[in-house]
Order: structure tokens, then sequence, then C-alpha cells
């Protein structure tokens, strides 16, 4: 299957956003320095940009699909005061155990499973051999390793205790800023 356009693929919490225990309101929602231009900079080149996210706060009843779009609304506002938008926002909010009713499921879009990217490499006409995932965890790496999508891990949220326990070498940056830096020189060098 051919596809076409390239994308990177973008985790929430501890990559473009704050990492804190629960974003329960747009207010608590706050952008990592810098993350807003590398969005900007990224769709400049001519990526696809998406959010990729576990949300399992919607399983656990700490707040609605309502108030999730509610927050998604937030950070594509707090983009734009930069010149910046999301092309399309993904989440998954089940949790295997912890969920309640309908959101207590073993699904395929929870990260490290691949659901969400082959969603939206799917409605999107997206190419997964000139694509990224950045993420501040394992598991966003790990799911699009398994459709060969080249993964970066930023340093910030999770992301330095998640290098020590990395098992195959990948490539690292300290923020989104850098990775997407890295990105953009790589396609400009033929990656």
């Amino acid at each position: 299957m051919k596809h076409g356009k390239a994308a990177v693929f973008l985790d929430r919490d501890g990559t473009l956003s704050e990492e804190i225990d629960w974003v329960r309101r747009p207010e608590d929602l706050h952008l990592i320095p810098g993350a807003a231009k590398a969005v900007k900079r990224l769709r400049e080149a001519g990526y696809f940009v998406a959010l990729v996210t576990n949300q399992s706060a919607v399983a656990r009843g700490l707040i609605s699909i309502e108030q999730l779009e509610a927050i998604h609304a937030h950070l594509q506002q707090l983009l734009a005061l930069e010149g910046a938008r999301l092309d399309a926002i993904a989440y998954c909010p089940h949790h295997p155990t912890e969920g309640m009713g309908r959101w207590k499921l073993k699904c395929e879009c929870r990260k490290p499973k691949d659901g969400l990217l082959r969603e939206l490499i799917a409605r999107h006409g997206l190419d997964p051999a000139q694509s990224f995932v950045i993420g501040d965890a394992r598991r966003d790496l790990e799911a699009g390793a398994s459709l060969g999508i080249a993964g970066i891990l930023v340093r910030t949220g999770k992301g330095r205790r998640e290098e020590a326990l990395l098992t195959h070498p990948v490539i690292v940056a300290d923020a989104l800023p850098e990775a997407v830096e890295r990105i953009v020189g790589s396609t400009a060098q033929g990656r």
C-alpha cells in the first residue's frame, strides 16, 4: 500500500504539554516552552502533525469525553497564539484494568498498540516510512516502531527516566524543539 504524506505524531503530556498528574480542565494544560514554534516549524516543512495520546482519565471517571475535547480545543488555542495548529487529534479514552463501564477495555488504540496511528494513516493518506513519532515514553515509540515509523524520545516529562530503560538505540532529544530540528534537518539531507 503506497501512502503519500509524511507525518509527525506527537504525544501530549510530557512532550507537547507539561506533565502533571491529571489534566482535568483546559487551564491545567500548559505547553512546554518552544512547543508551539516546533509544531509551526513542522507544518511549514510540509509535515502533517497529529497528536496521539492515551487519556485514561476518561476511563477512570476523572473527566468526560466532552471535557477532554474542551482541553484539546484549549490546546489548539494555545498553539494558534503562535501561529501553529495540529492537523488531527487522536486519543484513547480506555484503560484495560482501571477503567469504568464501557471504557474498561483492552483496546487496540492504547499505546503501545498502534491503532490510533493506523487510523490516522488510513484516514489522511500518510506514509509511515517518511514519518516520525515523538514522545517521552517507550510506549510512544513502540506504537510507531510496529509500523516502521522512526521514533524520537524527548527527555521532558517521563523521558529522562524512560531513556535509562531503553533496550535498543533510538534518537534522543532534550525537548520537542530539538527533536523537530533533527527531523527537519534529516529531511533536508535525505533522511
